[in-house]
């Protein structure tokens, strides 16, 4: 079931220039972008080259992160000894994955995306479920609300609770998800831009032309329907966009379809991680993380974590989005589809799904 009774509301009415680089689509690349690339294209003619360099790469990737880690520079501020069995070289671990709409212009605690991501190490492999940030939430002990507001609340309240933000955001996922929720991962959306532009733009196929000002927050979306390699504005501004108030306007976009490029971005930028040009960046994109991220994991797990998973293929990443109904202000998830994502991270975790999963029916 993937209704959708109406288009999403916009922030406001503003109207701007569009001052940032534009997407380039790929049938017409410059011959800047050429030159740029030329670099790896000659690489490629010399095999033995080509595999020192992956060799050098590989290995100055694996020492720069422990020794970032090991020197404090890549600290999660979490110093504390990870418990015997629980490290996630042997043990399936799951993280909530939070996305805030905090911008140098617009500052917010509300969490415009929410993953919950299940790794497992002994099939290298991953679940990842998504949910709409206007889903409707009712669940026994908490105020019915959007998901997206719980963090915010939490956060407000952490002085006269005295329970941290994070433990109150894995206790509630953990109960709305039926898993344990062991870490909670934040990252803001400068810190979305600083990656992907680290990396070196993301690739994408946009599906619609995509407008949409906002002159209070700074938003300005002007997207072109094809094949498209975004810098760190536009893939924020790809994933973002909701409804258009341009004339004329474009078609507008729901929270599934919204889901949908997460996916197709985060498809993107593991490919971007792997590549050559990824483990060489990979001390920038750290640089970008750590400056924009958030975290409760303990920087001994986070070297664990490093060191089972920076191979895994995409091919064994599943994602699975949910979807529901759009009655405003809310999204009203499809129970069957809930369901289906509840089970597919229990069996991540007991390792009874394939480490070879398949995302046609999931990603875009």
């Amino acid at each position: 079931m993937n209704t959708r009774n109406s288009s999403l509301p916009p922030r406001s009415n503003g109207q701007q220039a569009n001052p940032r680089k534009q997407p380039i689509n790929r049938g017409s690349k410059s011959k800047a972008k050429r030159k740029k690339r030329g670099f790896f294209a000659r690489l490629g003619r010399t095999l033995l080259l080509l595999i020192i360099v992956v060799i050098l790469a590989a290995l100055c990737y694996g020492g720069y992160l422990y020794w970032k880690l090991n020197h404090g520079l890549f600290d999660t501020g979490i110093s504390e000894p990870v418990a015997a069995g629980q490290s996630a070289s042997v043990k399936p671990l799951t993280i909530l994955l939070l996305g805030t709409d905090n911008r140098p212009k617009h500052a917010s605690q509300l969490t415009d995306v929410i993953m919950v991501a299940t790794l497992n190490p002994e099939t290298k492999s991953a679940t990842i479920v998504s949910l709409p940030r206007d889903t409707y939430v009712e669940l026994s002990g908490y105020k019915k609300t959007k998901i997206n507001e719980f963090y915010s609340r939490f956060k407000s309240k952490e002085k006269t609770s005295g329970i941290l933000a994070v433990d109150e955001m894995k206790t509630m996922m953990g109960k709305y998800l039926d898993i344990k929720v062991d870490y909670v991962t934040i990252l803001d959306f400068q810190g979305f831009r600083d990656v992907v532009d680290e990396l070196g733009d993301v690739s994408v196929n946009i599906s619609e032309d995509m407008c949409y000002t906002d002159s209070v927050d700074g938003t300005n979306i002007n997207l072109k329907k094809g094949p498209a390699e975004l810098d760190g504005d536009n893939a924020l501004d790809y994933v973002r966009y909701r409804k258009s108030n341009c004339n004329p306007k474009t078609k507008a976009s729901d929270d599934f379809d919204r889901n949908k490029r997460q996916n197709e971005v985060l498809n993107s930028l593991i490919d971007g991680m792997q590549s050559v040009r990824g483990v060489m960046k990979i001390g920038s994109v750290l640089d970008a993380v750590d400056d924009n991220m958030k975290t409760d994991i303990e920087n001994a797990q986070l070297k664990d974590m490093i060191a089972t998973y920076w191979k895994i293929s995409k091919d064994n990443v599943e994602f699975k989005p949910v979807t529901g109904t759009w009655r405003s202000p809310y999204v009203y998830i499809n129970e069957e589809e809930l369901e289906a994502a509840k089970k597919s991270l229990q069996d991540r975790i007991a390792g009874l799904t394939s480490p070879a999963v398949s995302n046609s029916s999931e990603s875009p």
